[in-house]
């Protein structure tokens, strides 16, 4: 798997969260790191994939079958592996295939990414609300 995604998100997977672009109360995103975001935000908005997710995460020795995952769904198969493959994609979950079951991990450095750009800079006030429209210290 690519981890192509990750690396618009985070620039540099070895940096950690420090290393991540602005969070998006500190600065706006650029239009390439938007689009990866917005892949990742769609892969974690639908239900099903959200569950799986937690799942995946929530599990003791920090992977799971596939086998483990299917029947806690009202959902075929097929469809819980597309559910699984855009969780892939999205870079938050690996896979790997041991015979016939694929087990799957999380990859916390994807959450931990996210929960950076989501988090507001330590004791920096929010900006302030119902300010002009308009270019700075235009006349209205």
């Amino acid at each position: 798997m690519s981890n192509q995604e990750l690396v618009v998100i985070g620039q540099d997977p070895a940096a950690g969260v420090e290393g991540c672009c602005p969070g998006l109360l500190s600065a706006p995103l650029d239009e390439e790191q938007a689009v990866v975001l917005a892949k990742v935000f769609k892969a974690l908005g639908d239900p099903v994939r959200l569950r799986l997710l937690s799942m995946i995460a929530s599990r003791a020795g920090g992977e799971v079958c596939v086998c483990d995952l299917t029947p806690a769904f009202d959902l075929s198969q097929p469809t819980i592996s597309h559910h699984l493959k855009l969780l892939r994609e999205a870079g938050l979950i690996a896979s790997e295939r041991r015979g016939t079951w694929v087990y799957y991990r999380l990859l916390p450095e994807a959450t931990d990414r996210l929960a950076g750009i989501l988090t507001r800079p330590g004791g920096e006030p929010l900006p302030a609300t119902g300010a002009a429209c308009g270019p700075a210290g235009a006349d209205a």
